[in-house]
């Protein structure tokens, strides 16, 4: 009973227990007595017991109505007992008890609605006041609570924007576990007589400790408790309030690092004041500046006299032949489109008002120094970047199967392109992360060959489309003790929500960022630089590969990430954002930066797309920690159905961090998060050491061995058949993403439909011939063992190179080299092409070759085909390879197009 072998989550194990108790009144209520009765007794006070320890973290139902339910149950008032958990179960499960009290007892109940509030209009809902929680960490006695409670509750007033309820926990550990296991706590009073350790001893609760990392609080005196409480909460919940309560003197405090704290009050209780701050703080984070300022535009009076016939619906208003448009989408949609910048509305170009506003308070959400919108999808947030830093002639080292728009990135650049490879995944056709072996051995060799200066900027993909996630802060550090001014860029397209998980933040660029600049700013890294400076003086490349190197204290700190908001946090489609944590940002990039914002950015951006970023923000910091940790949570329940399932195991398998990451780069050991034997696994140990991680909200799935490959399974049976959509697959794989928007019946309805899928192969099987097995066996063969192997990147044609030293290449030269026809010809895949390569030429492709799946370039204009290559293609039963054409061939460049611009591709590029 709430063993982390039964439960991922604290949370999760707390709503199954409480379904668990009504379930059990229930049937307490039918049996009366006998050995059922006296097997459901034992039962429920099983179940007590394990929520006993649980329910002083909540307000709702509270300490005093659990301990009112035990009293009836022990009373032999089971009627009464059963009648109030059914209210709790309904009221947590429906929200209710955030917009009304909840009455537990029949007398109170019967004068009530009897709706549940969970079928009310949006409209209504949106009209109730948000409820939230705060915490109060001060050891108390039962009677002190309850007074203090009551002064709290007695501050509140009818103009209120919010309504909240309070939790007293007595000791730091206890602030802890409740902030990371009360999703509804917005705010932390840290009084000063709190205690230091917690008595909870419930191995699911205490587990959350670890999240805290390796900080050592037992060295603590009294007095400190409490700084060292909001220094602890800013490091793990980031977006919370906290509120310092001190007797001490204020030069005492002025000392002390208070994390985030809003306020210290001094020996005081005064609390309508403090209810003001509480009230104010909340305030700050549900701000949506701009989607209140198109609100507000969208109420007005207005004469269009300017672009947009659309705009106030004018347009279909007086139509008579899209009337159906209009009662689609409704009439606020219109009201709020317009192409105008006043009015109370801005620019996106050149914000200085309300989206001005909304991307400092996403900048301050995310962790970044600067924060940009963008409407028209990270495609456009990666190009903004790399021309905003990329001059022509950089080096640019580029994660190889990373996301097109790179790739074009560079082109548009003029970048000198130095490809990184991936370490294969060969069983499953995709390719995983790239090691940072890899990434120091590339640095290490144009330093020694004089090229460093040239070196500009490190592009890798995190987390990866398949969920692979890299050690961001150790891959930062290392490179930067070897190119002291390096930029970073992070594409998380996929990794926006990571910022509100405690384990996932940190292995985010913005969080990796701020992390290393307070580093390299303190004494001791000032000393364990110059003593590892002292053991490695005149160490070769080799001893360098071997050790985790330490940046100098002076290395400059410049990171960029950009997120496809849309793909993961609420926002709509081509949502994304770039998050800036540069500190030569303001003297170097701003200008440059502004001119490619300037290229890439529509003049007549969506308003809508922009109002949604502004909302989506709000929702992350009021209920992101509580959306993610769901999102975890349907993910390792889906991970957990499928691996224990019979069925299911005989034709899927769910993929591991032991499959899709090599054992040299998990130093924790972790294989599986979920083993059916030894259970779940506390992800937290891998994700603080291991240099990959595996994100768990990606569930990658093989189905080679249905017989269908990944494409068709996807297409025919998932979305023709039952109406589920995924997005990537793989040669034998297909992959399923959880995000906030997933519930536990999505969930089950998976398991449902893939137990379907199970069992009609199954009656398939017994029925067939004798040579239809043969043939599904020889299918199943073909998809999980006859794989091709992933290909190399070759090398860039020597034309296109400045040198042979090193492996950089003028992907821009020969992208518009191909611009002219004359300098391509198309060879046949098949025998011609061989047969070229095979007399010594050496073929070189003219355009980019992306096969979907797996959906990276395989070549990349100037770049030399190779056999293996040729393999691969041949090997692909895929229907999508943009830039090959098959009733042509491969499009390559000429022998006479390589010889004539032969040594004038690259001074052309630089000019």
């Amino acid at each position: 009973m709430g063993s982390m072998s039964e439960h991922y989550s604290a949370v999760q194990l707390r709503v199954d227990q409480w379904s668990a108790l009504r379930e059990a009144a229930e049937a307490l209520q039918r049996q009366r007595e006998g050995r059922a009765a006296d097997r459901t007794i034992k039962r429920i006070r099983e179940i007590f017991e394990c929520l006993s320890p649980i329910e002083p973290y909540w307000a709702f139902p509270g300490p005093l109505a659990f301990t009112h339910l035990r009293r009836l149950f022990d009373n032999g008032q089971i009627e009464n007992m059963a009648f109030a958990v059914r209210r709790v179960t309904r009221a947590l499960a429906s929200g209710a008890y955030r917009r009304r009290t909840i009455p537990l007892d029949r007398d109170d109940a019967d004068h009530e609605e009897s709706e549940d509030e969970a079928l009310h209009s949006p409209e209504m809902r949106a009209l109730a006041k948000p409820y939230f929680e705060i915490l109060i960490v001060d050891r108390l006695t039962d009677q002190q609570q309850r007074w203090l409670k009551t002064s709290i509750q007695a501050m509140r007033r009818p103009e209120d924007p919010f309504v909240y309820e309070a939790v007293v926990v007595p000791s730091l550990e206890d602030a802890l576990i409740g902030i990371l296991f009360n999703h509804n706590i917005q705010a932390i009073v840290v009084r000063p007589g709190l205690a230091l350790k917690s008595t909870n001893e419930l191995p699911i609760l205490t587990r959350f400790l670890n999240r805290v990392g390796d900080e050592d609080v037992d060295a603590l005196r009294p007095e400190d408790y409490g700084p060292e409480l909001c220094r602890l909460i800013a490091k793990v919940r980031p977006e919370l309030d906290s509120y310092l309560i001190t007797d001490r003197s204020v030069e005492e405090i002025a000392g002390k690092d208070l994390g985030l704290c809003r306020r210290v009050f001094y020996n005081t209780e005064d609390f309508m004041e403090l209810h003001l701050n509480i009230l104010r703080g909340v305030q700050a984070r549900y701000r949506t500046p701009f989607f209140t300022a198109l609100k507000e535009y969208s109420r007005q009076p207005t004469g269009v006299f300017h672009a947009m016939p659309i705009s106030r619906g004018k347009s279909i208003a007086r139509s008579h032949w899209i009337q159906d448009m209009g009662a689609f989408y409704g009439p606020n949609i219109f009201l709020a489109e317009t192409s105008a910048t006043s009015g109370g509305l801005d620019s996106l170009l050149e914000p200085v008002g309300p989206i001005k506003e909304a991307q400092e308070l996403a900048s301050r959400a995310f962790g970044s120094k600067q924060t940009f919108f963008a409407t028209n999808g990270t495609s456009t947030c990666n190009k903004i970047v790399v021309q905003a830093l990329v001059r022509p002639g950089d080096i640019v080292l580029v994660d190889r199967d990373c996301h097109k728009s790179h790739h074009y990135g560079m082109v548009l650049a003029g970048a000198q392109v130095v490809y990184l490879e991936s370490y294969p995944l060969d069983q499953y056709s995709m390719y995983g992360a790239v090691p940072l072996r890899e990434i120091k051995e590339k640095l290490l060799a144009l330093k020694a060959a004089g090229k460093l200066d040239r070196v500009r900027m490190l592009l890798l993909t995190n987390c990866t489309f398949d969920g692979l996630v890299y050690n961001v802060e150790r891959v930062m550090e290392e490179c930067l003790a070897i190119k002291r001014d390096l930029v970073f860029l992070w594409d998380e397209a996929w990794f926006a929500f990571a910022r509100f998980g405690p384990t996932y933040r940190q292995r985010t660029g913005m969080n990796a960022a701020n992390v290393l600049r307070q580093r390299l700013r303190s004494p001791e890294h000032l000393k364990a630089y110059e003593k590892q400076q002292a053991r490695l003086k005149d160490a070769d490349d080799a001893t360098l590969l071997k050790t985790r190197l330490v940046p100098p204290p002076d290395a400059r700190v410049r990171v960029y990430s950009t997120q496809s908001t849309h793909k993961t946090l609420t926002a709509l489609r081509q949502g994304s954002m770039i998050h800036v944590n540069d500190q030569d940002f303001k003297g170097e990039v701003e200008q440059s930066f502004h001119e490619a914002y300037m290229t890439h950015t529509s003049t007549s951006p969506n308003y809508q797309i922009i109002a949604s970023l502004d909302v989506g923000r709000r929702q992350v910091e009021l209920e992101g920690f509580e959306f993610v940790q769901r999102q975890v949570e349907a993910a390792m329940s889906m991970r957990r159905a499928i691996s224990t399932h019979p069925l299911l195991q005989k034709y899927f398998k769910v993929l591991t961090a032991g499959d899709m990451i090599p054992e040299a780069y998990r130093e924790s050991g972790v294989t599986s998060y979920f083993d059916p034997e030894q259970g779940w696994t506390d992800i937290w140990e891998c994700w603080a050491t291991d240099e990959f991680v595996l994100d768990a909200t990606r569930v990658t799935i093989t189905v080679g061995g249905t017989g269908w490959d990944g494409d068709t399974f996807k297409t025919d049976i998932l979305m023709d058949k039952y109406g589920i959509q995924i997005n990537k697959t793989s040669r034998n794989t297909v992959l399923f993403m959880t995000n906030i928007g997933t519930t536990r019946s999505s969930v089950a309805y998976l398991i449902e439909v893939l137990v379907k899928i199970a069992q009609e192969l199954d009656e398939r099987f017994d029925d067939a011939s004798k040579m239809e097995r043969l043939s599904f066996e020889r299918r199943v063969t073909n998809l999980m063992q006859n794989v091709p192997p992933l290909p190399d990147f070759s090398r860039f044609h020597d034309v296109f190179r400045t040198d042979q030293v090193t492996p950089e290449g003028d992907i821009r030269g020969a992208f518009f080299l191909s611009y002219d026809a004359n300098n391509c010809d198309y060879l046949d895949l098949h025998g011609q092409i061989d047969k070229l390569i095979e007399g010594g030429r050496e073929v070189v492709s003219a355009s980019f070759v992306i096969p979907y799946p797996p959906g990276f370039p395989i070549l990349v204009p100037g770049q030399v085909i190779s056999a293996e290559i040729l393999a691969f293609m041949r090997a692909l039963d895929v229907n999508e390879i943009h830039g090959y054409r098959p009733e042509l061939g491969l499009r390559v460049f000429t022998e006479a197009a390589l010889v004539e611009h032969a040594g004038t591709i690259l001074p052309k590029a630089a000019e």
